[in-house]
């Protein structure tokens, strides 16, 4: 076979030498493109990725049972069960940082929106708004509002930077879709957008998965791959430059998502914390979502599946479920504990197995997309790290004003458009009926007050732009 000595030799002792079983197919152009791309694996440690996906996929998940606790209430702060003070003072706190220039955001944006029927970025989705805004569009204006809110507060003149991660899927259509719109009226310098890593996905015996005759179907990391890609990008170095000593990181498909948000930047920053995670009170035991909790003493998201129904339905004296703080993928890190990541921690994370339908290429050389699961892709996750963290925290928020994902395709029972898109016309009739106005239908008739249930619709078709209201703040006219 004529192929590159050094390529076959590695993946033929790799056990994958059926990569290139379609190598005399290829024409020479074909044949230079596959090559970068497998010059861009790593190499050194394809073997031990196959194994261990295989490995993974086989073993059932552990039961954490015995070794479970909540995370006691020291550690905790709730915007319903915390004093009006403290929350006034966390939020003083937050803004204060903030109008000092030491804060950032920092977007979990490498996926696409397959299973929303779409082959763009997520952040690129309109829901179905009167105003026709995108996720990403709604995101920068909080963004815009809240850099507002501690500029007239503080007489300054901040910046809140936006890191970006995307994918090799992501990147290019996100770039242009910015430019495309004047990057929603902030500072294209202040936008920072970098790559994560894609690596292989596997078959259930170990073998690299042929998505064509010269390409290996390749998937991002994870979002737990954003702490190899701020040190691929150097991003943690353009923090350091900036003065960022906090961050705030979120996933893109959160339409709710407070940028920034100062309350929660204020309660880390009082309690001394370097890794912070927002949780919600689970809607019911059994409910689809890591739990934040503590496993033989330490902090860290307990998958729904390793926990038993018996242990998930305890409840305490009052009745409240004892394990519900429901992880939204809504943190708050400290620069500093995100270089000790970077330089201690990046390799021991857990790696996690995705059981997927991959689309490949059969041993003639025809494209077939699978019915079933048959690959397995190896993620890592963002709040892996929470074991890492010297002094973690948690703070609870109301499902209703700051959590309502994007996920699926109408039709779909749960985290579609239509509830995504109610969620936010709700909260923001809420708003308007908190600040004094009343909501009249077509015919001048008072409707009747917004419910707090995310399965309702709102009662009228009110949208309040982010550049008016953060957080249904009234502005004041003069």
């Amino acid at each position: 076979m004529e192929v590159h000595k050094d390529a076959f030799d590695f993946l033929e002792s790799a056990g994958q030498a059926h990569v290139l079983q379609f190598w005399p197919e290829l024409c020479e152009e074909e044949r230079d493109v596959f090559l970068e791309e497998l010059a861009q694996l790593d190499l050194k440690g394809l073997k031990d990725h196959c194994e261990a996906a295989a490995k993974a996929a086989a073993s059932p998940p552990d039961s954490l049972d015995q070794h479970i606790e909540p995370i006691p209430p020291e550690f905790i702060g709730s915007v319903k069960k915390s004093g009006r003070d403290s929350l006034e003072e966390w939020e003083r706190r937050g803004l204060l940082e903030i109008s000092e220039n030491c804060v950032g955001v920092l977007l979990l944006a490498g996926g696409q929106g397959t299973r929303l029927g779409v082959q763009y970025p997520k952040g690129m989705y309109n829901v179905g708004l009167p105003s026709g805004k995108t996720l990403y569009q709604i995101q920068a204006e909080r963004i815009r509002k809240i850099q507002e809110l501690a500029d007239s507060k503080h007489g300054s003149k901040c910046t809140v930077p936006w890191y970006i991660m995307t994918s090799e899927f992501t990147l290019g259509p996100t770039e242009t879709f910015f430019k495309e719109n004047n990057y929603f009226g902030l500072e294209p310098t202040n936008i920072i957008m970098f790559e994560q890593r894609m690596i292989p996905a596997v078959t259930f015996d170990g073998k690299v998965i042929l998505k064509d005759k010269g390409k290996i179907a390749m998937a991002p990391d994870g979002n737990g791959g954003l702490y190899q890609a701020l040190v691929d990008n150097k991003v943690l170095e353009d923090m350091k430059k900036r003065g960022v000593k906090y961050l705030h990181v979120y996933c893109v498909d959160n339409i709710l998502v407070k940028m920034a948000d100062p309350v929660f930047i204020g309660f880390c920053v009082s309690k001394g914390a370097d890794c912070g995670a927002k949780v919600v009170e689970k809607a019911y035991p059994t409910e689809p979502v890591g739990v934040v909790c503590r496993v033989r003493g330490v902090s860290q998201v307990v998958e729904y599946s390793e926990v038993q129904p018996q242990t998930a339905e305890l409840r305490g004296p009052g009745g409240e479920l004892v394990y519900s703080a429901g992880n939204i993928c809504n943190h708050c890190f400290t620069r500093s504990f995100l270089q000790d990541v970077a330089e201690k921690y990046k390799d021991q994370l857990k790696q996690h197995v995705a059981l997927k339908k991959v689309p490949f290429v059969d041993a003639q050389g025809v494209q077939v997309k699978p019915s079933k699961s048959n690959g397995i892709k190896m993620e890592k996750f963002v709040f892996d790290v929470f074991p890492f963290s010297r002094n973690f925290v948690a703070f609870e928020v109301v499902r209703e004003d700051e959590f309502s994902p994007l996920k699926n395709a109408d039709g779909s029972v749960t985290d579609n458009p239509t509830t995504a898109r109610n969620s936010l016309l709700a909260q923001h009739c809420r708003w308007a009926t908190s600040a004094g106005a009343t909501l009249l239908d077509e015919y001048g008739n008072p409707l009747p007050l917004p419910s707090v249930s995310a399965d309702d619709s709102p009662p009228a078709q009110c949208e309040i732009s982010p550049l008016v209201s953060y957080f249904g703040e009234v502005r004041t006219v003069c």
